[in-house]
C-alpha cells in the first residue's frame, strides 16, 4: 500500500527479502489469516506509516533465525498475531519473539484463522470485564469470528449471552454457540429488548465491536456499575462523549482495549495462548 483507500490500493509486488536480523525470524507462509482490522489498516482508520504491507496474523514454517534468536528454529510449524502488518505476503522477516508454536492436531489453517480472534475473545473475557458465572452479557456481531469463539467460551463460564446479529441464518448460528437469546441488528430498541431479558436491570457487560452506531444503546442496555467493552469501529469510531452520559445511567465503566497491550511480551503472549480455562473449540 502506498496510499489509503479500497482494494484498489493494494499492489502485489515482487521484494528482495534481507537475511533475518537481530532478535528476527524467517517465515514462509502456509497460511493467513483475514481480519476485519486489516480493512481498518487499509482505509487508514488505523494509520500506519506508508507504504507498508497489510494483514495481522498468519501461520508457516521458520525458515532461518537472525542473530540472538532461541525461541524459535528453522523447521519449526509457528504462528503469530502482530505488529508490523505484514502478513499478505510468500515470506517475510519478523520478531521472533512473537511466534507461538502450532500444537499437533491443529492445521495451519485453523492456527492462522483462530490466533487473533481466539486471543480477541480471551482479552475481553478474561481481562476488559472478566465474566463470572450467572452473568447476563451483550455480544454483538456474535456470529463472525470473534463473536462465534467469545460466546461459545462465555457460556463455559456460567454466563447467559444474548447475542445480537444481522440475519436469521446468523441467528441460528448464534444459538447454536451458546447464545441464550438473540436479538436482531435491526431492532428499533436493542437496549429495551435486553431488559426485558433480564428482568428490567441490564446486563453486566456489553461487548461492543460495532462502535459508533450502538454505542449509545450499548450504554442504555448495561446495569448499574456495569462495563462497556469498545473493541471496533465497523459502523465507524465512537464519537466524543460528556462523561456524565456514564453518571446518569447508574455510574457505568468504559474501556477501550487493544490486543497487543495485553501480549507485549513473549511471557505474556504464551500465557494467553495456552487459555488453560477454555476448553478447544475448533469446528
Amino acid at each position: 500500500m502506498y496510499e489509503y483507500g479500497g482494494p484498489e490500493v493494494l499492489r502485489y509486488e515482487e521484494i528482495e527479502l534481507d537475511e533475518p536480523g537481530e532478535g528476527e525470524a524467517r517465515i514462509r507462509h502456509t497460511a493467513i489469516g483475514l481480519n476485519f482490522i486489516d480493512t481498518y489498516h487499509r482505509t487508514g482508520l488505523y494509520p500506519m506509516d506508508l507504504p507498508t504491507g497489510l494483514g495481522s496474523e498468519a501461520a508457516g514454517i521458520v525458515e532461518a533465525v537472525g542473530p540472538g534468536v532461541s525461541d524459535v528454529q528453522p523447521g519449526d510449524r509457528v504462528v503469530y498475531s502482530g505488529r508490523p502488518a505484514d502478513s499478505y505476503s510468500e515470506c517475510r522477516n519478523f520478531p521472533a519473539w512473537q511466534l507461538v508454536p502450532v500444537p499437533k492436531g491443529i492445521s495451519d489453517e485453523q492456527a492462522a484463522a483462530v490466533m487473533l480472534k481466539g486471543l480477541t475473545a480471551w482479552y475481553l473475557l478474561r481481562r476488559s470485564y472478566p465474566v463470572q458465572k450467572g452473568d447476563p452479557v451483550l455480544l454483538h456481531a456474535a456470529a463472525g469470528g470473534v463473536g462465534s469463539l467469545a460466546s461459545q467460551w462465555a457460556k463455559h463460564l456460567g454466563a447467559t449471552v444474548i447475542g445480537v446479529v444481522s440475519t436469521d441464518e446468523k441467528a441460528e448460528l448464534a444459538r447454536s454457540q451458546g447464545c441464550a437469546h438473540v436479538i436482531m441488528a435491526d431492532s428499533s430498541d436493542i437496549a429495551a429488548e435486553v431488559r426485558a431479558l433480564t428482568g428490567g436491570e441490564g446486563v453486566a457487560a456489553v461487548y461492543d465491536s460495532i462502535g459508533r452506531d450502538t454505542f449509545f444503546s450499548s450504554l442504555d442496555a448495561l446495569r448499574p456499575h456495569g462495563v462497556m467493552v469498545t473493541f471496533g469501529n465497523a459502523s465507524g469510531p465512537v464519537d466524543a462523549f460528556a462523561p456524565a452520559e456514564l453518571a446518569k445511567r447508574h455510574s457505568l465503566y468504559v474501556t477501550r482495549p487493544v490486543l497487543f497491550d495485553f501480549i507485549d511480551t513473549r511471557e505474556r503472549l504464551l500465557a494467553a495462548r495456552s487459555l488453560s480455562d477454555f476448553p478447544l473449540l475448533v469446528r
